[in-house]
């Protein structure tokens, strides 16, 4: 294993054991729920939304590593960016783990899931925080699956 895969590993495993924003939020704008049935994954994001900007994002949930941690580092990445600039994110992450072509380095510290694309089973773990977190920028009713 490279240095930089055993780097990236390391911050998957330390966001999984101390996930960032791991609460429920009372004063939440929206909230929405995800299921990746396949896995078992469950969560559910809040964020607080002023004047289009995410002032606060948290969630909650249960499953693997790479859902878990990818939620935690979602938390901080979108903190204190507007609504579009979040959704750019979403897609320049999904890209990311679908393989797609784009600039992995544009995401910080998000490019930890790189690796993600080489196990498709594993896009719907890496990718079904943000996928409830646009559910609640959209105020989309429901629940989020991956299937």
């Amino acid at each position: 294993m490279s240095s930089l895969d055993e780097l990236y590993q390391n911050v998957i495993l330390d966001h999984n054991r101390a996930p960032r924003n791991f609460h429920p939020m009372p004063e939440a704008s929206s909230t929405a729920e995800g299921n990746n049935p396949l896995c078992g994954d469950q969560l559910r994001v809040w964020v607080r939304v002023e004047d289009d900007v995410i002032a606060d994002v948290s969630f909650q949930g249960n499953g693997c590593a790479i859902s878990q941690a990818s939620a935690s580092l979602m938390t901080q990445a979108v903190k204190g960016k507007t609504r579009e600039q979040a959704l750019a994110l979403f897609n320049g992450f999904h890209d990311l783990v679908t393989g797609a072509p784009g600039d992995p380095g544009a995401l910080g510290k998000l490019a930890v899931f790189r690796g993600v694309s080489q196990y498709p089973i594993r896009v719907k773990c890496a990718s079904l925080g943000w996928h409830t977190l646009k559910a609640a920028l959209e105020r989309a009713d429901g629940q989020i699956t991956t299937e």
